[in-house]
């Protein structure tokens, strides 16, 4: 399995079905008032690990055979797909080991670890992570399970086009934030096979616009920090930069500001909690307005995980901004 085709993601939404919350697609009249927009949000922060990696980390563990999960498995994550993977492997009775980056949000470190994986903190940044657990794999002969640029885990994640569509069928574009670019890439290849002409928008924080950049065919230039650290990623997937290509209409770029107005506007008007990189597509609508003006628009709230200090000051700087 090499590539990912739409009956890739139909068997995926099998191996899936029992196995995660069937989150509601819901329209959001408030949100809707203030971005111009008819307004639809796919609440995968319901997903038992509060995000949607449990999708694409379900499919890939499914697909191992019985020698490899006598190997174990080590993944490299921010925080979500380490959970996803964490949990999965529990109930497959697999070895887990989970390297993250040294700030990752102390509440997905324990999160992961209730579900009975081993955690190690090594690089500052996920890519040095990721170093660290391929190297890892080749000293122990483990198996990796990458977070989005492996066929089993994008058709996993394309689930979510399938229930977005079938819930809001005449829906005329989908936002859908992009870190490595799995949940953009499996959710295009099964939202364009269902609806053609639907309209596929990724976005990405200012500070990590690294699938933009390699799209353009510039150097890759990331800096600094985000508030969105699950889609902080310097070095895109090359499967998934092929379909996003082909697929994805354009790349919105986002700044701190415009993320933090999300999450915020999110917990006010929505009563919703959302990291950074679930307020991604939100910020973007908004961000982008008059381009979606008047049309009906789906984004996905791809996670909850964000740490409680961190919500807190976002949401006392929101009351500032708001007078």
């Amino acid at each position: 399995m090499n590539t990912v085709n739409y009956d890739d993601i139909v068997r995926a939404a099998g191996v899936l079905s029992g196995l995660i919350v069937d989150t509601p697609t819901t329209p959001s009249p408030a949100l809707s008032q203030r971005a111009g927009a008819e307004l639809f949000l796919k609440l995968e922060n319901l997903q038992f690990t509060s995000s949607f990696k449990v999708r694409g980390a379900a499919v890939k563990l499914a697909s191992l055979s019985d020698a490899e999960r006598d190997r174990g498995v080590i993944a490299a994550s921010a925080g979500n797909h380490a959970q996803g993977v964490a949990r999965h492997a529990s109930l497959l009775g697999i070895d887990a080991t989970i390297v993250m980056p040294r700030g990752t949000p102390f509440t997905k470190v324990h999160r992961t670890e209730a579900w009975g994986a081993r955690v190690l903190l090594k690089g500052g940044t996920f890519d040095e992570a990721n170093e660290a657990a391929r190297a890892l794999c080749a000293e122990t002969g483990a198996i990796f399970v990458h977070p989005y640029d492996d066929p089993h885990v994008i058709a996993g994640q394309g689930t979510i086009g399938l229930e977005m569509l079938k819930a809001v069928p005449d829906l005329d574009a989908l936002i859908v934030p992009i870190g490595g670019g799995g949940l953009i890439s499996g959710i295009a290849i099964a939202a364009k096979a269902i609806k053609p002409s639907i309209r596929i928008f990724g976005v990405q924080a200012s500070a990590f616009p690294s699938m933009k950049q390699v799209i353009a065919g510039v150097p890759v230039v990331t800096k600094g920090a985000t508030v969105a650290e699950g889609i902080a990623v310097k070095q895109p997937g090359f499967i998934t930069r092929d379909i996003i290509a082909t697929l994805v209409e354009d790349i919105v770029v986002v700044d701190e500001t415009a993320l933090e107005v999300a999450i915020h506007l999110l917990a006010v008007e929505q009563k919703i909690v959302a990291e950074g990189a679930g307020a991604a597509g939100l910020a973007a609508c908004l961000r982008e307005a008059d381009r979606f003006s008047g049309l009906r628009v789906g984004t996905i709230v791809c996670g909850g995980n964000i740490d409680d200090r961190l919500l807190a000051s976002i949401l006392l700087r929101g009351l500032v901004r708001e007078g």
